[in-house]
């Protein structure tokens, strides 16, 4: 697995789970697609929202939501590039909430398709390349190897921890003051800014500690 892939996602966006709201006719509704519902098919994979994430292919993912992602080529001001797949909404047994998906490329791959991109716009943080036919297409044929989780509303730490247990470990951004909760054992890191609405991002077990030390090396350990 690229080590850039994995240090990539520790960066993305924060917001929350939704409340129980009224389930909407579009709505997705079964165990399998509840955020705290992960299971691991083998030691080396993560199972959330009906999707394994290293095996899975983003087709696949989309197939199972139902809903087809808007894929962009970031290239940040600093730092390295990379491939993001999103879902503007989406609706699991009530619960609202925004999708991103990062797939298995290589740096190469992602110079290749930054390259060939077809447009290119400025954001605040950088670059956002639109891809050629033919890169969606890859992009579409490649692992998810991480999914964030975006919801629409706050929800207490108490409830998080009801729904999620203690988590093994709580690292606090000295800089941000943002706190990460840490579920290593099933691939979880649940981010908590204040007010902030909470973002939880999934990935393999095996993959754990390229997410927890550059953590550790921007942060210190907190009870």
């Amino acid at each position: 697995m690229d080590k850039k892939i994995i240090l990539g996602v520790v960066g993305l966006i924060a917001v929350t789970i939704t409340l129980l709201l009224a389930l909407p006719d579009n709505s997705v509704s079964t165990p399998d697609t509840l955020p705290w519902h992960i299971t691991h098919p083998t030691p080396d994979t993560t199972r959330v929202f009906g999707v394994t994430l290293g095996v899975a292919s983003l087709a696949e993912a989309e197939k199972q939501f139902k809903e087809e992602a808007e894929i962009s080529l970031f290239k940040p001001q600093d730092g390295e590039m990379s491939v993001e797949a999103f879902i503007e909404e989406i609706n699991f047994n009530g619960l609202k909430a925004k999708l991103v998906l990062t797939v298995a490329l290589s740096a190469e791959e992602m110079t290749g398709m930054f390259n060939r991109g077809l447009r290119m716009n400025s954001t605040g943080s950088g670059k956002r390349i639109t891809l050629a036919p033919d890169d969606l297409e890859t992009v579409r044929k490649s692992t998810v190897v991480s999914l964030t989780y975006l919801p629409n509303v706050r929800l207490e730490e108490s409830i998080l921890a009801k729904r999620f247990g203690e988590p093994a470990e709580r690292i606090l951004e000295t800089k941000n003051g943002v706190t990460h909760w840490l579920y290593p054992q099933h691939g979880l890191d649940i981010i908590l800014g204040g007010k902030e609405k909470p973002v939880l991002q999934y990935l393999p077990p095996k993959n754990f500690a390229l997410l927890r030390t550059p953590l550790l090396t921007n942060g210190e350990v907190v009870k």
